[in-house]
C-alpha cells in the first residue's frame, strides 16, 4: 500500500509539472506570434516608408498604383513576382550543377585517354 501511495503522489506531482509546463509552452507560443507579427508588421511600415520617400523625391510616380507590390522585385531589369525569382534560381542552380557535371565528365573522358 505505501508503494501505491508513493506512485499515486509522484503521478500527481508529474501531472501538475506537466500543466505548468503547457501553460509556459502556451505563453511562449503566443509571445512568438506576437513578436512574428511584429517582425512582419515592421517589414509593411518600411515599405510603406519607401513609397513615401519615392513619392517625396520623385513626385511625378503615382505611388499608389497597383504595381507596387511588396512580393515583387527586380531582377534583370524586369519586374518579377518573388517566387517567380526563386524558381528561375533553383533552375540556374541545377544547370550550373549539370554543367559542372559535364566539364568533370568531360575532364575524366580526357585524362582516360
Amino acid at each position: 500500500m505505501d508503494f501505491e501511495d508513493k506512485l499515486n503522489k509522484r503521478i500527481g506531482e508529474l501531472e501538475e509539472d506537466n500543466e505548468d509546463l503547457k501553460d509556459k509552452y502556451d505563453g511562449a507560443v503566443g509571445e512568438l506570434d506576437d513578436l512574428k507579427n511584429s517582425v512582419i508588421q515592421e517589414h509593411i511600415n518600411g515599405f510603406e516608408k519607401g513609397l513615401r520617400q519615392a513619392a517625396f523625391f520623385h513626385p511625378d510616380v503615382d505611388v499608389s498604383d497597383s504595381r507596387f507590390d511588396v512580393d515583387k522585385d527586380i531582377v534583370d531589369g524586369k519586374l518579377v513576382r518573388e517566387d517567380e525569382r526563386d524558381a528561375e534560381e533553383v533552375e540556374e542552380k541545377a544547370a550550373e550543377k549539370e554543367r559542372k557535371a559535364d566539364e568533370a565528365a568531360e575532364v575524366a573522358h580526357v585524362l582516360a585517354e
